[in-house]
Parts: C-alpha cells; structure tokens; sequence
C-alpha cells in the first residue's frame, strides 16, 4: 500500500472509526489501551511524523464538517421537508481526559454561530430541585445545530455513584431513565454521539503534575482532582456499567483511546464526520424562481449605484 497523499482525507484503515471504537456490553475498560490508535493508517509512519500527519487531516476533516455543518443548518432554516436534525456530542472523560481539548480542536473549523456547546459542573440549588435530566434538555441544541456537551448527563450515573451523592437505588434507577431520554431525543431528530476519552491511570497523573508544574496552568486544577484520583478502579467500575447500560443501537457510545491527543482529536473528528455521512445532508433546493430573480437583480435591483457588475464586468 502507498503512503497516503498531502492534502487528502484519508479514510481511517480496517473500517469505520465508529466500527472501530464503539463499545459493546459488556464493557472492559481494561481491555483498551489508553495509547492504541485503531484506524491509523500504518503508512503514515511512526514519531513526529504521523503526529503531524493527524493534526493535518483533523484540518483536512474540520473542513469537510463545516460543509455539513453548513448543510445542516441550512436544511433546517429554510424549512425543508427532510427532518430538522440536531448532532449532539457528549463528551465524559476522567479528570485530565481532554474534553476542553477535544472541543476546541474539532470545533475549530466549524461556524461557531451553527455550535451550542455547554458544560456542565456540580448542580446548582435550582437544578437540584428538578429531575436529574431537566437542566439536560434546557441545553439540547436548536434544530440546525451541532451541540457539544462537556460532561453530561452520565455525571449522575458517575460522581453520583462513586461519591455516594444519591441512595444506589436513586442512581441506578437512572440508567433506565436515561435510555428512555436518550429514546425520545432519537426519535424526535437528534443524532447522538457519545463518546468517552479513555486516559491511562499514569497519564492523568502526567498531565495533573505539569498543572502544577506550569503557572499558566494552575487554574485547571483542583485539589478534588487528587480525591477522584483515589477512587480510579471505582469510577473505571462507574464508566463501564454505564457503557454497558445506556449502549444502544440509537444511541451508541464510542470508546476513544486518549493517552495521544493527536490521535484522540483525528478519532473524534472522523466520528462526526462518518455520523454526518449518514444524515442525508444536502443543500436544500431554492423555493423561488431562481432565473426570474436573476433577471430583476440585474435590470433594476442595481438602484442609484448604477448596473450590476457580471463576472467582474
């Protein structure tokens, strides 16, 4: 096989990224390494190499998302008669496990007037008088827009869990409740793309030293962090019954080796791509005559400024 060409999306090698990544129940964290990368091509070469090989083609991918992004968003404002899909992202990692990352690097070369992205921290007092899920659905992303959730949901299937937050009865009664959520969004257009960034035990340690290390760096962290810390086996318990769980063929969830970031932000740039691939985007068709509005345009629609220029003439 030929090294793959500059300035070309290369498709990801032995299948589809979201072949190669979902989950399936039962879940074994432990059976992924946090530092493989399924789907790279093996000709881009090894090092630096293929680094910047995967930062080119999240480029490369970024471009073609925001043309479908575009799609999408144009389907949806001018009232098409195709349904008015909604592309939510839900990101969950470990502390450390890059979301904010993950975010700004596949978002990049989106139109950020098309996003909706939202994080969700410790619930307020006015959230904690509601149902789990109803500060959730206050965030869902408009028809026409890609949102991106910095945490979701499956916090009160996780931190809820470990920290011992609710009853164990209150928590798993969740798992049913979401999937039944999760249900009503699929059905009601919006396509899901849930994906947890799989970081090594070693590796947050890594990144949590250089936050201490570094001063530009001292606002990421948080002295919890180290709290969480000691209790990694229970939330790898935690993450993985919830993968087990809420694992659906609507609503899938997509196991992202994260220890390389390169190749973390190529994988979830592809898993949004190969996702839009399936939405049957396209350009909706112009609901007036486009030759008569030419014609005006160009014999009076020039006003005081005199004619319209054609082709530069």
């Amino acid at each position: 096989m030929s090294a793959p060409q500059q300035g070309q999306i290369v498709a990801p090698a032995g299948g589809s990224v979201r072949e190669l990544l979902r989950a399936t129940a039962p879940v074994d964290l432990g059976a992924i390494d946090p530092r493989s990368t399924p789907g790279l091509p093996e000709t881009v070469g090894r090092g630096e190499r293929r680094k910047a090989w995967a930062r080119e083609q999240v480029e490369l991918v970024g471009g073609e998302l925001g043309r479908q992004q575009e799609m999408l968003f144009a389907m949806a404002k001018t009232g098409s008669e195709q349904p008015a899909h909604r592309v939510l992202l839900v990101l969950q990692a470990m502390d450390c496990g890059g979301k904010d990352g993950t975010i700004k690097r596949v978002a990049g070369a989106m139109n950020p007037l098309g996003l909706h992205i939202r994080s969700f921290g410790p619930p307020t007092r006015q959230e904690l008088r509601h149902d789990f899920l109803w500060r959730i659905r206050r965030e869902l992303p408009p028809p026409g827009y890609v949102g991106m959730f910095n945490r979701s949901h499956y916090e009160d299937v996780l931190i809820a869990r470990v920290a011992s937050l609710v009853p164990e009865a209150t928590w798993r009664a969740r798992y049913d409740a979401i999937n039944a959520f999760e249900r009503e969004l699929t059905e009601g257009g919006v396509t899901l793309i849930k994906v947890m960034l799989h970081i090594s035990y070693e590796e947050q340690g890594n990144r949590l030293l250089e936050r201490l290390t570094d001063p530009q760096k001292h606002w990421k962290y948080n002295p919890s962090d180290i709290d969480s810390r000691g209790h990694w086996d229970d939330y790898q318990a935690a993450y993985a019954e919830a993968l087990s769980r809420c694992g659906t063929d609507a609503a899938p969830w997509f196991v992202v080796p994260a220890d390389r970031k390169w190749y973390r932000d190529w994988a979830v740039a592809h898993l949004l791509r190969e996702t839009f691939d399936t939405l049957d985007l396209g350009y909706p068709a112009a609901d007036f005559d486009v030759a008569r509005e030419r014609e005006r345009l160009l014999a009076g629609g020039a006003g005081a400024g005199g004619a319209v220029e054609v082709n530069g003439r």
